[in-house]
C-alpha cells in the first residue's frame, strides 16, 4: 500500500505526524484522484449530454465511461441500472421518495396506510429517518430487527417480522459504529422468499470488500464515493432494472424528461429519468479513478491488510483499560471501544492533540448507542494506507490519555 500517494498523510498536527483512523467517516484521496479532478477542468469542462462540440462530446463519454465503470466493480448487470446521486444519504432518499410515490399495474400505490418497512438496530441514521419520514407520508410503519445481547441481528426475530404488508427491508451491509459484517445474503434470502425487495446501505462495505450485486441478489444498493478514496458529492444507487423502470423520478428539470408540454411530461429512458440537472461528471470521473486505485492493488490484498490491522488494533488494546464492542467479530477496518466511564469526547481530544485523528460520539447511530447505553463511543476506522505504525502510535497516544483521564 503507497501512503506516498497520499500527500495529505504527510502533513504534521499539533508539531506530530498525522495518523488518520477516521477513514469510516471519509477516506483520503490518492493523487491520481486529485489529478483527475484537475484534468477535468482544465481539459474537457463542459455540460455533458447537450453539447455537439468537442469539449461536450468529451465530457458525455467520461461520464458514461465511469458508469460503465462503476457497473461493472460491483457486478450489475447494466450500467443502465447506475444511478449517480450525490451520496448514500442522498440515494436512501431518492430511493424512499420513490418507493412512496411508485405506482403499480392496477394503479394503486405500492406503499400504502398500514404497510411495513423494515431496517435493523445497527443502522445509520440515514438509513432510519428516510423510511421514518415515508412511514409518515403514507401512514405506514416502520419496523426493526432488534439486537442480540452481543449487538449482532436477532435473525430469528426477522424471520418474525417479514409479513405480507411488508413492503422493504433496508438494512447496512457494515455497522458503521460496530464494523460488523452483517449476514445480508440471509436477509436477502429470507425477505425474496416472500417477494420482499431488499436495499443494502453499502457505505461501509463498498470501500472494504469485494461487493457483486449479482452474487447477493440485492435489489438496491446504495454508497458513497468520498469513503471509497473519492471525491464528496458523488454517490451510486443500484437498483434492478426490473424496479428502476417502475419507480418514478424523485427530482424534475432538464436531463430527466423526453419530452416537456404544457400538457404533461414523458421522462427520459434508465437511468437519465433519476439524474434531473446537471450531473457531477467531474465527481463520476474520479470516482472512476479511485476505483481503478483500488482495482490496481486488489480486494484479496486489501481485505486481508485491514483485517490484519484490526487483529493487531483490538490485541493492542488489551493492554488499555477500556472496552471494546464486538471484539472478535468478523469485521470490515472498524474497532469501537469506550475507557471506563470517560467521555469519549475527552479521550478523542487528547488524541488529536497527540496527532491522531479518530471519531468520537454516536456516529448517527443514536438509536444503537442507547441500545448500548453509553454517550457515544472512540471510534477508530481503517483505510488502505494504514499501516502497524499507525496503530503503535494510536496505543501510544491512547495510553497517554489514559494517564490522564483516569
Amino acid at each position: 500500500m503507497n501512503r506516498e500517494d497520499f500527500a495529505i498523510l504527510k502533513q504534521q498536527v499539533h508539531g506530530r505526524n498525522l495518523v488518520y483512523l477516521d477513514n469510516a467517516a471519509t477516506s483520503q484521496k490518492p493523487q491520481q484522484v486529485v489529478d483527475a479532478i484537475v484534468e477535468a477542468y482544465q481539459s474537457w469542462n463542459s455540460n455533458i449530454h447537450r453539447g455537439v462540440h468537442h469539449l461536450s462530446q468529451v465530457a458525455t463519454m467520461k461520464h458514461e465511461e465511469a458508469r460503465k465503470k462503476v457497473a461493472a466493480f460491483i457486478g450489475a448487470k447494466s450500467s443502465d441500472e447506475i444511478v449517480f446521486t450525490k451520496g448514500t444519504t442522498d440515494s436512501l432518499n431518492a430511493l424512499a421518495f420513490c418507493l412512496g410515490e411508485c405506482r403499480m399495474a392496477n394503479g394503486e400505490g405500492y406503499i400504502q396506510e398500514g404497510d411495513e418497512i423494515i431496517v435493523s438496530g445497527l443502522e445509520h441514521h440515514s438509513n432510519i429517518v428516510p423510511w421514518q419520514m415515508l412511514c409518515e407520508r403514507k401512514k405506514a410503519v416502520l419496523r426493526h430487527i432488534p439486537l442480540q445481547d452481543d449487538l449482532s441481528l436477532n435473525i430469528e426475530a426477522f424471520k418474525g417480522l417479514l409479513n405480507e404488508k411488508t413492503k422493504l427491508v433496508s438494512v447496512a451491509h457494515v455497522s458503521n459504529v460496530l464494523g460488523t459484517i452483517q449476514p445480508v445474503e440471509e436477509i436477502i434470502r429470507l425477505s425474496h422468499e416472500r417477494g420482499i425487495p431488499v436495499c443494502i446501505d453499502g457505505a461501509q462495505s463498498v470501500p472494504h470488500m469485494k461487493v457483486d450485486v449479482q452474487v447477493l441478489d440485492c435489489d438496491f444498493l446504495v454508497f458513497s464515493g468520498h469513503k471509497l478514496y473519492g471525491p464528496t458529492g458523488i454517490g451510486v444507487l443500484y437498483g434492478k432494472r426490473e424496479w428502476l423502470e417502475k419507480l418514478p423520478p424523485h427530482e424534475g428539470g432538464g436531463e430527466m424528461i423526453n419530452h416537456v408540454r404544457w400538457e404533461g411530461t414523458t421522462y427520459n429512458e434508465l437511468p437519465y429519468k433519476f439524474e434531473a440537472g446537471t450531473p457531477n461528471f467531474v465527481g463520476s470521473y474520479a470516482l472512476q479513478k479511485a476505483i481503478e486505485y483500488i482495482e490496481s492493488i486488489g480486494w484479496e490484498a486489501i481485505e486481508a491488510h485491514e483485517r490484519e490491522l484490526t487483529e493487531y488494533c483490538e490485541k493492542q488494546l488489551k493492554d488499555v483499560w477500556c472496552t471494546v464492542y464486538s471484539a472478535g467479530c468478523k469485521k470490515a477496518g472498524v474497532i469501537s471501544f469506550n475507557m471506563g466511564t470517560v467521555h469519549p469526547f475527552d479521550v478523542g481530544t487528547l488524541l488529536d492533540q497527540q496527532g491522531v485523528a479518530v471519531r468520537t460520539g454516536h456516529h448517527c447511530a443514536e438509536p444503537l448507542i442507547d441500545e448500548m447505553g453509553v454517550p457515544g463511543t472512540v471510534r477508530v476506522s481503517f483505510g488502505l494506507y494504514n499501516d502497524k505504525e499507525d496503530v503503535d502510535r494510536f496505543i501510544e497516544a491512547l495510553k497517554k490519555a489514559q494517564m490522564m483521564l483516569m
